[in-house]
């Protein structure tokens, strides 16, 4: 049973693919924000994978974020998730990044459950 507060962190090494300059959305050899998007996604995804009912997982419908300050390649990066909200299918989480200087990004993030056979099997529109 999923509860308000549940926390999960994801950590890795910036890596040449993880720089805004391979990722085209800038062109520095820093962290780029897609990059540490997905970091905070994937920490809000598996706080709750766990306690999902079989055959469901979630899937990222809104995402709020701020991208304060650099983190270089080499640097060790993690993005830390917890659950703030449930209201029925719908979860709510508080995502922050840091790396060793402390806080580099920070926003909300909402995922829906869903059945996966039923969500993949929905015709595009």
């Amino acid at each position: 049973m999923l509860k308000e507060g549940v926390t999960y962190t994801c950590r890795k090494v910036v890596g040449v693919g993880d720089l805004a300059s391979a990722m085209g959305s800038g062109d520095m050899d820093v962290l780029a924000t897609p990059a540490m998007v997905v970091l905070m996604e994937q920490a809000a995804m598996l706080a709750v994978a766990q306690q999902l009912p079989e055959g469901s997982t979630t899937v990222g419908t809104r995402l709020e974020v701020s991208h304060i300050r650099a983190t270089p390649a080499g640097a060790e990066v993690s993005a830390t998730a917890t659950l703030t909200a449930i209201d029925g299918r719908r979860l709510r989480f508080a995502v922050q990044a840091f790396d060793l200087d402390g806080i580099v990004g920070e926003g909300i993030h909402e995922r829906v459950i869903v059945d996966r056979e039923r969500f993949l099997a929905r015709k595009p529109k």
